[in-house]
């Protein structure tokens, strides 16, 4: 019988693993603490976008710290202020502390340098970020605790990828009066190129543009009404509108960017993509939604809805059809989309069928509303875009005989009214004159109610109950129930003369 060790496979010898060590750059380091110790000007070139965990050694992390709060009290930085908030017996390199602080001195370059120094150590200080969040889904994939999903592992690795695309970058601080005089001219610019000559996006609703300006940039927009309102179809228009009139630029570094319109996104919690659609191309064709869907229809009316079809093909709105989100979940995918597609305009429908995040709220649904809506106004900001997120009304409304909905009626309405920058209600008084319908051997009553009808007949109304920046009030709007389709309202004094 051959030996036991014959059974036993012998471990392959491995080559001698070849370490990497972080990007950094040293020499950048000491040129810049140098700069600083000779003229404490130096400092101000990059404190505005460089803090001491940028370093990535620990003594010069110490130094920069120490120095940035001897400049900020009014003292000075200097060798011989700072060894005494030093460890005096560290030992740098066979150096003391004194010592090395005097090399550094001795050794500094001009402060003409110092941004150039302050910017390589920020930008190896975001790569070796880069490596950690690497390692960090290396190292929880292998040993992912059981109550971590990979998706939920995938969201929380884009989050922190975006957070560091965010936060690489050293602008910002104080500008000559000057470059802010061209920043808002070039903003009236954009503002006169975009359609209706507005600030913010427009909704292609123009009394509703006039009372908003547009939608505006980090604000969230409440649309809120009661089933059967047409709040959906109005989002719905308003996101077709906004993506049909987009219109990008490619600038010289190769990235687009929008000059009309939007990219939008489009989060539909209750109905199917298949829906969306459907109902976008009624409401462009004229042909009602139920007839698209039962295939009642002519030759020629299914040639236009061809031809509009492939027209909607190139319009930049992305729908996501996923039910049962959480607001983590959304506020991943959003910002994949910013990446990736690009982002102008965000919808939610509706703010009811999300989910918050932690368990705790989930026990209670005001906090769990509470959470949602203060993440997707902090959303709004972080992707510097307007979020408009539809919410049901609570059925007091039905109550009052006057059934224009207020702030109170806002479901779970504390946060979501605290939250939002807007507030808007969709009201249409036709819904509710058919539920008033007499009976037909009442002439004088029917009689009535048929006059009454023909004033509130394809009629709504959009109330504006909050908004941070404007007026609030009414605006009165076209409705087509049949093909979903809000438009605005031809007022009498802007119809064209009568020839007699």
């Amino acid at each position: 019988m051959a030996p036991i060790e014959s059974f036993v496979r012998k471990p392959v010898e491995q080559p001698a693993p070849n370490y990497r060590s972080a990007p950094h750059n040293i020499e950048a380091e000491q040129a810049l603490l140098g700069a600083i110790l000779v003229n404490n000007e130096a400092l101000y070139r990059v404190s505005d976008f460089l803090e001491p965990a940028h370093f990535f050694e620990p003594i010069h992390q110490s130094i920069f710290q120490i120095a940035r709060e001897l400049v900020r009290a009014g003292k000075i930085a200097t060798p011989v202020t700072l060894k005494t908030f030093l460890d005096a017996t560290v030992d740098i390199g066979g150096l003391t502390v004194s010592q090395y602080l005097a090399r550094l001195a001795a050794e500094a370059t001009t402060i003409i340098n110092a941004q150039d120094y302050g910017r390589t150590i920020y930008d190896l200080a975001i790569r070796r970020s880069l490596i950690t969040v690497g390692e960090d889904m290396v190292n929880v994939a292998f040993d992912a605790p059981v109550d971590f999903s990979p998706r939920e592992q995938i969201e929380d690795a884009e989050r922190r990828l975006f957070d560091l695309a965010e936060t690489g970058r050293y602008d910002g601080g104080f500008q000559r009066f000057g470059q802010a005089l061209t920043t808002a001219i070039d903003m009236a610019a954009h503002a006169f190129q975009r359609d209706g000559k507005l600030s913010g996006l427009a909704t292609g609703l123009d009394d509703l543009d006039r009372m908003m300006g547009g939608l505006q940039q980090s604000d969230l927009i409440i649309l809120a009404g009661r089933p059967g309102m047409g709040k959906t179809a109005l989002a719905t228009n308003i996101a077709y509108n906004v993506a049909r009139a987009w219109h990008g630029e490619v600038k010289a570094d190769g990235h687009q960017v929008t000059v009309n319109g939007g990219i939008v996104g489009f989060f539909s919690l209750e109905m199917s993509a298949e829906q969306l659609a459907t109902r976008i191309i009624a409401e462009q064709t004229g042909i009602p939604s139920n007839q698209i869907r039962r295939g009642n229809i002519g030759e020629a009316d299914f040639e236009r809805i061809k031809d509009y079809s492939i027209e909607l093909q190139h319009v930049p709105l992305y729908v996501d059809e996923t039910g049962g989100l959480s607001v983590a979940q959304l506020a991943a995918r959003a910002r994949r989309l910013k990446r990736q597609r690009g982002l102008d305009l965000l919808v939610i429908d509706y703010v009811q069928l999300l989910s918050g995040s932690s368990k705790r709220s989930s026990e209670n649904r005001v906090q769990e509303i509470t959470e949602i809506t203060t993440k997707l106004k902090a959303l709004a900001k972080e992707l510097n875009v307007p979020i408009v997120a539809l919410s049901q009304l609570s059925r007091q409304v039905e109550s009052r005989d006057d059934k224009r909905p207020q702030l109170s009626d806002l479901r779970e309405s504390g946060s979501i009214e605290q939250d939002a920058d807007v507030v808007l209600f969709v009201y249409r008084e036709e819904y509710y004159h058919q539920m008033r319908k007499p009976l037909e051997s009442n002439r004088e009553k029917f009689a009535e109610w048929l006059v009454e009808g023909e004033k509130v007949h394809g009629k709504a109304e959009v109330i504006i109950g909050k908004q941070r920046h404007g007026p609030t009030g009414t605006v009165e709007l076209q409705f087509d129930a049949a093909v979903t389709r809000f438009s605005s309202l031809a007022r009498e004094d802007h119809l064209p003369g009568r020839i007699s």
